[in-house]
């Protein structure tokens, strides 16, 4: 999609709705409630995606998307989330619907729930701003996917999307179908989260989130859907019930830096986009650097880096916990010098990360061929000596200790449950 379209009058809806040029501080985290004594409902942040820039297709208006996300906590409603961050004209969306997906195109027939901003059933998001819908009465159930659906009126020049999503969702023909069940016009296929970057549900009690940052290797290539490094770690979390679950939130962009902004090709940096992928969010894991090996930044570069990024996250109250760089003896990421590098990078963690952060994760020593230490393990590699496989990323996620976690003290009687039956 490489088309421009023609700038849009900019219609700002400011009603009852969150408008903001940064995502709110509810993005990753308990949507800053305080829990209190009484560990009230409260909304959390369930499903997440880290903006990346896509020049627009000027063929994508008149268009509706649905996406089909997978909700991280269970709660009786959700909110969801429109961002306009890259664009430089306005975005003018028109019908919203949430629902439960049918696993394919279409929805669950009679769970389909219109959405609204500020009581209005349309919303126009000006340049680099982000939109808070009103509360909508659907039930959002971890392991149960979502489809947000909205009717692209008229797109910006740049569109705000995360590009692999590991997850299929659909481009309409041409119209209005955000309140259509049947899945027919449904008829293109795509692999990237459009508009859409988040979801917030508000759930029986407060769920703190662990937000995961980092390059291609957070952001799971190499493996299927669900399998994430970070998938598996919520599901470490959720078995072992209490106050141990949290909402395990995805911020990872293929490619990306520790030290360099490119946002059209790398992505910005995490602490670039730390507001927006971060936010209020009690826990934060930072695993990243490969790439500025293979850019030739030196040790010392990342280290200073690392520091930096504890550094902003302890500002905000969040927990931080460093990681060491996995293995690669592939191209740039494999030479001599880089292999030197991350070395001297992992030796640092090792011995001082926890003075600079809430704990540390040897990543590197999870997935280590101990026959070769410049490689990963044969069964550990998705088969480009530098992305994991399933199993590699489960075996990450065990390399996590959850004492390094807040958690969330409210689920002291184990997951929250529904507060209502049915959508």
């Amino acid at each position: 999609m490489r088309g421009l379209v023609a700038a849009a009058a900019m219609i700002c809806l400011l009603g009852a709705f969150a408008l903001t040029d940064r995502a709110p501080e509810t993005v990753g985290s308990v949507a800053s409630t305080d829990p209190g004594p009484d560990c009230a409902p409260a909304w959390a942040g369930a499903w997440h995606a880290a903006a990346q820039p896509l020049p627009a297709d000027p063929g994508m208006a008149g268009r509706t998307l649905r996406m089909v996300v997978s909700p991280q906590v269970t709660g009786s409603q959700v909110r969801v989330r429109l961002s306009n961050a890259y664009g430089t004209t306005p975005m003018q969306v028109g019908t919203v619907s949430a629902a439960w997906s049918d696993g394919a195109a279409g929805l669950v027939p009679g769970t389909m729930r219109p959405v609204a901003f500020g009581g209005v059933p349309a919303v126009t998001v000006p340049p680099g701003a982000e939109v808070v819908s009103d509360p909508v009465a659907l039930v959002a159930e971890v392991g149960r996917p979502l489809a947000v659906s909205l009717f692209l009126v008229t797109p910006p020049d740049v569109l705000t999307q995360h590009g692999v999503a590991l997850q299929t969702s659909y481009l309409s023909t041409p119209g209005d179908a955000a309140l259509v069940d049947d899945g027919a016009a449904f008829d293109t296929p795509v692999t990237s989260w459009m508009v859409l970057t988040g979801v917030d549900v508000l759930a029986p009690r407060p769920v703190n989130a662990v937000v995961t940052i980092g390059d291609s290797i957070t952001d799971g290539v190499g493996a299927g859907p669900g399998e994430r490094w970070s998938d598996a770690l919520a599901r470490r979390l959720t078995t072992a019930g209490g106050p141990a679950v949290m909402s395990v939130l995805n911020s990872g962009i293929s490619r990306n830096q520790l030290l360099t902004d490119d946002p059209l090709l790398d992505g910005d940096s995490p602490l670039a986009r730390y507001d927006r992928d971060v936010g209020a969010a009690s826990d934060v894991v930072l695993h990243i650097g490969t790439n500025d090996i293979a850019a030739g930044r030196t040790a010392d570069e990342i280290v200073a880096g690392m520091v930096r990024f504890a550094e902003r996250a302890h500002a905000g109250g969040t927990r931080v916990v460093l990681t060491t760089i996995t293995p690669s003896a592939t191209g740039a990421h494999g030479t001599p010098e880089a292999i030197a590098t991350r070395e001297a990078v992992n030796a640092w963690v090792r011995a001082h990360g926890a003075e600079h952060a809430d704990g540390v994760a040897d990543f590197a020593a999870a997935v280590t061929d101990p026959a070769d230490p410049t490689r990963l393990v044969p069964a550990f590699d998705s088969g480009d000596g530098l992305h994991l496989s399933a199993a590699g990323y489960r075996a990450l996620a065990d390399a996590l200790d959850p004492s390094l976690l807040t958690g969330s003290p409210c689920l002291d009687g184990g997951p929250s449950r529904v507060l209502v039956s049915g959508p």
